[in-house]
């Protein structure tokens, strides 16, 4: 049986694509479109092709901590291009398509799922090595849309060390893993945080939640991303933290969960 169109085009586009990553979470709040900003920056610095496709239709949030915010998606003979935010680096955004960024987008989910079939379908992402998918929180329309229309996607779940956050995000692993989505691990956001003048760590937010999850649901256990100031901060003025590489207990984790990641690859 002949393919609909438009899934054809989908699967021609898939085809020059490696890896497809979904970086999504089960709530709120855990810093999951910071991850997901500084995945795909440090995969760029590595050499890689990567694009960046931010799915979360009414909360877009990568334009600006990749810091492309203003700019908008042009279109060409072979479809529609990314933003270029480095060569070797793009990003498809609905924050790249509106009109202010101060309007809202008032959709329901049938609309939603078409707009992101048409980002699979329209978007000439080229040969890529990475496509790291930001997913709004939850277990909704956008990554079930992505999860039905982008196959052979692996996983990240971002979390909080506390229990409401673990929670939720037992739930995401569970939700991944009825989707067929490889889970390649839970990444724990927030864990402990280091004063800057006395060099005391405290657990703002308890520890271990997110390896003690990973360790219950059999999925690996990716690392724990400390609390910086400098990471809200860069992310804010549109210069992922990663980028400057300064050192910290903060680049090092995010190092080490990249380098986990890329070793295991999902092609």
């Amino acid at each position: 049986m002949a393919l609909h169109p438009e899934n054809a085009k989908i699967a021609g586009r898939l085809a020059r694509i490696k890896n497809r990553l979904l970086v999504f979470s089960g709530k709120g709040g855990v810093g999951k479109s910071t991850v997901a900003a500084n995945l795909a920056r440090s995969l760029a610095d590595r050499g890689l092709r990567v694009g960046a496709l931010d799915v979360d239709i009414h909360g877009p949030d990568l334009a600006k901590m990749l810091g492309v915010e203003g700019r908008r998606l042009e279109g060409s003979d072979e479809g529609i291009r990314p933003v270029r935010v480095l060569e070797n680096l793009g990003l498809v955004s609905m924050s790249l398509v509106a009109e202010a960024p101060d309007d809202p987008i008032i959709w329901r989910g049938p609309m939603k799922m078409k707009v992101i079939e048409q980002f699979m379908a329209d978007v000439d992402w080229g040969d890529l090595d990475w496509l790291v998918v930001d997913s709004p929180p939850g277990t909704g329309d956008e990554p079930l849309s992505v999860a039905q229309l982008i196959p052979a996607t692996a996983a990240v779940v971002v979390t909080t060390p506390q229990e409401v956050s673990v929670l939720d995000s037992r739930k995401a692993v569970t939700f991944a893993r009825r989707l067929g989505l490889e889970v390649l691990g839970i990444v724990e956001n927030m864990s402990g945080f280091a004063c800057p003048h006395c060099g005391k760590s405290s657990d703002l937010f308890k520890a271990g939640g997110g390896e003690q999850a990973a360790r219950e649901m059999g999925v690996p256990f990716l690392g724990r991303i400390p609390l910086d100031p400098r990471i809200v901060a860069s992310g804010d003025a549109g210069r992922p933290f990663v980028a400057g590489a300064d050192g910290s207990a903060a680049t090092r984790a995010f190092a080490e969960i990249v380098d986990k990641i890329v070793a295991r690859g999902v092609s």
